[in-house]
């Protein structure tokens, strides 16, 4: 890793550091999204490991603060929903760009990375893509068991809308990553997530 990459990385990792909620991993405590960060960026490593800084910067930082901005803050609803995306996808993109330009980048490669966290022309922008494939992928082996816990009363057909809306905003190349076994299914979905994507 060069000396400017391990910079905004550390800057990362500094600001997701003082998350208030924590995550138990073995014996360890994390801030829950320095854990993710953590997950993202060897997921990466894993799905495209010739990815450029560019891009590893912006998978790392995707979820930067994320609990600053609290889904409770606005209206229930699809509509309150979908205005709390599109306000945190801006979120995300801008805190990450502060700490760019700390770290000394220039314009041009910061406005890809807010492109690419921001989540602009997903299916267009291949920056977009490889985010939300990494994302996509880390929620299935880490994320997914949990938010079924949640969720005891979803019916199977609920759940199977669940994993296809997932894997629908996936690329094929994501498709076949898992596929191949190159994730960890959580082994009680493993049966409806090969039901839904068959």
């Amino acid at each position: 890793m060069n000396q400017k990459l391990e910079q905004i990385i550390g800057l990362i990792d500094d600001v997701n550091n003082e998350d208030p909620n924590k995550e138990l991993v073995g014996n360890k405590e994390w801030p829950k999204e320095r854990l993710y960060s953590q997950r993202m960026s060897e997921m990466l490593n894993r799905f495209k490991p010739d990815t450029n800084e560019l891009l590893k910067i912006a998978v790392h930082g995707q979820h930067i603060q994320r609990w600053k901005s609290l889904r409770s803050d606005y209206p229930v609803g699809k509509q309150g929903y979908h205005q709390w995306r599109s306000e945190l996808y801006s979120f995300h993109a801008n805190a990450v760009a502060t700490l760019m330009l700390q770290a000394g980048y220039e314009q041009d490669e910061i406005e890809q990375v807010k492109n690419a966290v921001g989540k602009k022309a997903i299916k267009r922008n291949p920056d977009s893509q490889l985010v939300e494939d990494v994302a996509g992928l880390v929620f299935i082996e880490y994320y997914m068991l949990a938010f079924a816990l949640k969720h005891p009363e979803y019916t199977e057909e609920k759940w199977i809308g669940i994993i296809l809306k997932t894997w629908r905003k996936m690329s094929e190349d994501a498709h076949q990553f898992v596929l191949a076994g190159k994730i960890e299914l959580p082994e009680p979905l493993q049966k409806l997530i090969v039901k839904a994507i068959s």
